[in-house]
């Protein structure tokens, strides 16, 4: 009986908890121009935990796979699922070697591949990225997540021209897509920011409800932080999807800033997307890559400043 009290408390009180912070959070920001907001204290949700369901299915997958009975075809489907379930709770190096086992008894699995293409991204080994998408690519020539993730990687492996080819292309697939036009943008502002801006608004004009064209309209500077921040916070009051929608506008208005040469801000605002352990979340997984990317940067400029003058 006391259990069951205890539970039923400490449920309504994680119930508590969120409807308080949502009602405190959607009045804790003022607006200081029409596009730029200074909130007091950022809008925030409760980190994701791994969920019970989540846990079991590892335990109870780990102990199917010692059973000495089981077909190779069986195996890879079940390191499969549970790298699945590993990568979900943040636990990479595991998901990783699961799913390389699971290459080992069964090579045709695009997905894999396609996974494992992100992991390598990731770690900064662009080659065995390309590898990985291609793969996937040629097992499953329609897998619009492998040509997206490819186009990323040659973006971050500073080969520009192949990502805008590759993204161009991926866009065509869908334009009315907001990601896909993001993406885009992120692109091709390497090469040429006054085009890419140019196209993003032009294909933003045109858009339609979806909460993708409300992150477009954040990176242009149309739709300001207030604005954005206060549609994430009406929409739902469902903590895992207000970490999810966080997590994908942090890391974008975080990009926006980091275009601008406005790298502290952008360095808060990355954290802030990593924060709410969307593991799954692409923006979770590359917000790390635009992180190492600007520390780079700084230590360059650092470097730069302590060598002697001639």
């Amino acid at each position: 009986m006391r259990d069951q009290q205890e539970y039923r408390f400490v449920k309504w009180f994680r119930t508590a908890t969120i409807s308080a912070a949502l009602l405190l959070l959607a009045g804790c920001a003022s607006q200081s121009s029409s596009q730029t907001t200074q909130w007091v204290y950022p809008p925030m949700a409760i980190p994701l935990q791994p969920s019970v369901q989540q846990e079991v299915q590892i335990a109870r997958l780990t102990q199917l796979l010692q059973r000495p009975d089981l077909s190779d075809e069986v195996r890879a489907k079940m390191l499969f699922e549970r790298g699945n379930y590993y990568d979900s709770v943040g636990l990479r190096d595991l998901a990783r070697l699961d799913f390389t086992q699971s290459l080992s008894l069964n090579p045709a699995q695009p997905d894999i591949f396609n996974l494992l293409g992100v992991y390598y991204t990731e770690a900064g080994e662009f080659d065995a990225a390309y590898e990985s998408f291609d793969s996937t690519l040629e097992l499953d020539p329609g897998n619009y997540y492998a040509e997206r993730n490819r186009a990323i990687a040659l973006y971050y492996g500073d080969r520009p021209e192949l990502a805008l080819e590759e993204i161009a292309k991926h866009y065509q697939q869908d334009p009315n897509d907001p990601f896909r036009a993001l993406w885009m943008y992120i692109i091709e502002s390497d090469l040429d920011p006054e085009h890419a801006y140019d196209e993003l608004m032009t294909r933003y004009q045109q858009h339609d409800e979806q909460w993708g064209w409300v992150l477009a309209g954040l990176m242009l500077g149309d739709v300001s932080e207030e604005r954005a921040f206060k549609a994430v916070l009406s929409a739902t009051r469902d903590n895992t999807l207000l970490a999810q929608h966080l997590t994908e506008a942090y890391f974008y208005l975080g990009k926006r800033y980091q275009m601008q040469g406005e790298l502290a801000q952008a360095i808060s605002l990355y954290k802030l997307a990593i924060s709410f352990n969307v593991y799954e979340y692409v923006e979770h997984r590359y917000a790390f890559i635009e992180l190492g990317r600007i520390y780079q940067q700084l230590r360059e400029a650092r470097q730069e400043q302590a060598q002697p003058q001639s």
